[in-house]
């Protein structure tokens, strides 16, 4: 999907490198993409100004430097004060330029979002990812996405496609939210699923191991238990497995079964 010839010569702004956003921000720069970043903790970025990337001070400053930018925010708020703030986006994005935010965060959010780009005269996909630390480092992401179809198609697949295997268009501006968080509903369903019938395999007597090679042969294989299974020793480049560092924290995926709880409600009335 890309091209390093083209990559070279198109910057891209990045804010937000945290555990998703940096590994995403690096397989960019490892196609040939310079990167203009940005985070609110200084030291998320020392790694980037070590490889000579720019480092912004702001995300209005990153939209100075780039009319391509990707945002991988933790919370509905700071999407909205990264594009909507005082330094936002909003400030000096460039007409005609593509704003991709990859946060889990509220479909209501993203479409209000995408109505201020649109005065702007800019274009604006919500594209939330899933496959955790292990495939934004590994470039095997799966995207969806939701925006104009051709837009889409003209530039966000092939940018997109430099960090994830899979990237898929769900519809307008906020359906690719409604995916991810009904994705993570079902995520939170598997992996407690998969943690309790650990447990309780251990507690009776089964070696961790064995008891997982079997499940993952069996009718309650998932995810959760052949990829991120939660007991330590069971899978390699999980979390778990480097004394918990890094990885999606559980107060994450609290916040999204809360975006799910509210969704469903406001779908009700």
């Amino acid at each position: 999907m890309c091209s390093r010839s083209v990559a070279s010569k198109t910057p891209v702004g990045f804010t937000g490198v945290g555990n998703m956003g940096s590994p995403m921000a690096k397989n960019l720069m490892k196609h040939g993409y310079p990167l203009s970043i940005y985070d609110v903790f200084p030291d998320a970025c020392k790694e980037f100004l070590d490889a000579r990337e720019q480092v912004a001070t702001s995300p209005v400053d990153v939209a100075e430097k780039a009319d391509r930018i990707i945002t991988v925010l933790p919370t509905s708020i700071d999407a909205i004060e990264a594009y909507s703030g005082a330094n936002g986006i909003l400030k000096k994005v460039k007409k005609g330029s593509l704003l991709i935010d990859s946060s889990t965060i509220d479909p209501m959010v993203l479409k209000e979002l995408a109505k201020e780009v649109e005065k702007m005269g800019a274009v604006f996909m919500d594209a939330p990812v899933s496959g955790g630390v292990g495939a934004a480092r590994s470039g095997n992401l799966t995207f969806m996405v939701g925006g104009v179809a051709e837009e889409f198609a003209a530039a966000a697949q092939q940018l997109l496609g430099c960090v994830g295997s899979n990237v898929a268009c769900c519809g307008a501006a906020g359906s690719g939210q409604a995916a991810k968080i009904c994705n993570n509903l079902l995520l939170a369903i598997s992996m407690t699923g998969t943690a309790e019938a650990m447990n309780l395999g251990i507690r009776l007597g089964l070696d961790p191991k064995l008891w997982a090679k079997i499940l993952n042969m069996s009718s309650g294989r998932c995810w959760s238990s052949d990829t991120y299974n939660p007991v330590p020793g069971v899978t390699d480049g999980v979390p778990l497995a480097d004394n918990y560092q890094g990885g999606f924290r559980t107060t994450f995926m609290a916040k999204d079964l809360r975006l799910t709880q509210d969704s469903a409600t406001s779908t009700k009335s």
